[in-house]
């Protein structure tokens, strides 16, 4: 009669593997000590910043800018592996994937969007007093 238990148990576990095309899923999930790390690195790349605009450690300003972004772009890793969990094995490599291809539309859009105003700022006709005046 113990047998039939520990056959049933062998059986559903191939059964669970089999539905789930044998991937460790847990694997996939964080432990306390990466919610910790994660939690810890966005607290710092959240407070240089902060320091750097509120010291004003640099006299110019575009620096300042510049540092900023990139620790903004820093952060949004940390937030992609510790917190989203998102890397090449996840999801067969789809979602990181899915991530390059969402990028990639991004910055067409904005550069294609730049672009585009700037070619218009630079091929408007320049209006003078003279025509503002006139306009109703």
């Amino acid at each position: 009669m113990s047998a039939t238990p520990a056959a049933h148990g062998a059986a559903s576990e191939e059964t669970h593997h089999s539905t789930h095309g044998g991937n460790d899923h847990a694997a996939s999930h964080g432990t306390m000590k990466g919610y910790m790390t994660g939690f810890l690195l966005s607290v710092v790349l959240t407070a240089i910043p902060f320091w750097l605009v509120m010291g004003h450690v640099f006299s110019d300003t575009h620096l300042t800018a510049v540092f900023v972004m990139v620790l903004a772009a820093v952060q949004i890793v940390v937030h992609m592996v510790y917190f989203l969990h998102m890397n090449t094995k996840s999801e067969g490599g789809w979602t990181m994937l899915a991530l390059i291809f969402t990028m990639i539309i991004v910055v067409i859009t904005l550069a294609g969007s730049i672009w585009v105003m700037s070619h218009l700022n630079t091929n408007m006709m320049p209006m003078t007093q003279h025509d503002m005046r006139e306009m109703p």
